[in-house]
């Protein structure tokens, strides 16, 4: 049983108060609070789960957003095998900073590409926000992502609030980090 366990290190990234600390306790099952505390450098969590027969150790690090937490980030990144990317959907400034993120895990692991999965976060508010991102836009986004990483980066629109697509968001990150590992064994 121990050989089929795999560790696997992942990072939440995305500005301040775009939904990663609700997508991660809602993700562990312990629901949607109205507030959070703001994250200070990272926050660390495990879940185990079973995916296609193989017991999966996901360790969590939800990372700070707030630019003046970067230099105690950097030392986060090391090691991660998967990110997911988080923006707010009805913030359009938190999509257009997804490159400096995807730049700031690239340059503080190993200058290493991962899978990823780019989260249009707040899904539940989008009728209430005149400037919320498309899903299509989102999508062409991930597209773009996938053509420079040379693997396929989904795309998903998620509520912490309500729970929508929060687990096959995750999901869909550890199956494709599997995938990706496999794949380099096998190379």
């Amino acid at each position: 049983m121990s050989s089929r366990r795999k560790i696997f290190k992942i990072v939440l990234l995305g500005d301040g108060a775009v939904g990663k600390t609700a997508l991660r306790t809602r993700y562990l099952g312990e629901g949607f609070k109205k507030s959070y505390q703001m994250t200070i450098g990272a926050d660390f969590a495990v879940k185990r789960v079973t995916l296609d027969g193989i017991e999966i150790v996901a360790q969590i690090w939800d990372l700070a957003g707030q630019i003046r937490f970067q230099s105690v980030r950097e030392v986060y990144y090391q090691g991660a095998t998967g990110a997911l990317l988080v923006f707010d959907i009805t913030r359009g400034e938190t999509f257009e900073n997804i490159p400096n993120w995807i730049t700031e895990l690239f340059e503080n692991n190993k200058k290493r590409v991962v899978p990823m999965v780019l989260i249009g976060n707040k899904s539940d508010l989008r009728d209430s926000s005149e400037n919320a991102i498309s899903m299509d836009a989102g999508q062409e986004y991930a597209n773009t992502l996938s053509s420079w990483s040379h693997f396929e980066i989904p795309y998903v629109e998620t509520s912490a609030k309500d729970g929508s697509n929060v687990d096959e968001a995750f999901q869909t990150l550890l199956r494709n980090i599997e995938q990706f590992l496999a794949s380099e064994r096998t190379v």
